[in-house]
């Protein structure tokens, strides 16, 4: 619960607690990394062997890279840097704060496989081995499978095209050809998109 709703629950102004709170019992004022906040922030002491870079959007489309402790499990301790924008050069400006011996500590880093997060981390961590996150792989099987059944469906379209053309001229119906289930081929292959991806105990 947020400042300003502990303070309405307890009949307060919820702004003037929020304030009070930020400018005088946390500390922000005071905070050694507020001038620069808006732009980066690090916490060295967070790092540990196993780590994970990527960038995301936190408001209004703004990117940023967060570079986190995998080991916490996004508990606390977790955010290791948090920095304004995906350039690798403002990137690798900040984390080479880092001392080397933080930096040589890192045994593993997890990213996916855009460009600029491979030579931060080479950069950044030399010593780690690199590793690029299941969920990216995933997602580049997923899309080239599709791929091939979208081929596949216009390969059947075009063949179903073609036996039904060469049917009306010889003046019969045509009846496709169907699976034990009912399915023509283009209608399994229309079918198919998420069959393709669950697991076999859960199709039936």
């Amino acid at each position: 619960m947020s400042c300003k709703g502990i303070g309405e629950f307890y009949g307060l102004d919820g702004d003037l607690y929020e304030r009070q709170y930020r400018d005088h019992l946390s500390g922000y004022r005071s905070w050694d990394q507020l001038s620069h906040a808006t732009d980066w922030i690090l916490f060295e002491k967070n790092i540990g062997s196993y780590v994970g870079i990527d960038e995301v959007a936190l408001s209004r489309g703004e990117l940023y890279t967060i570079l986190i402790n995998k080991e916490a499990k996004g508990k606390n301790g977790s955010i290791i840097a948090i920095i304004k924008g995906t350039d690798v050069k403002t990137v690798c400006d900040v984390l080479l704060k880092m001392s080397r011996r933080r930096r040589f500590q890192v045994r593993e880093i997890t990213l996916d496989m855009a460009p600029n997060m491979e030579l931060i981390a080479r950069t950044c961590f030399p010593a780690a081995k690199r590793v690029t996150d299941r969920f990216h792989v995933q997602k580049l099987a997923f899309e080239a499978v599709q791929e091939m059944r979208i081929k596949a469906r216009w390969k059947a379209l075009d063949r179903e095209a073609v036996d039904m053309a060469v049917a009306k001229a010889k003046g019969e119906r045509y009846i496709a050809p169907t699976f034990e289930n009912g399915d023509s081929l283009k209608q399994l292959l229309a079918r198919s998109r998420y069959l393709l991806f669950k697991k076999e105990s859960l199709i039936y």
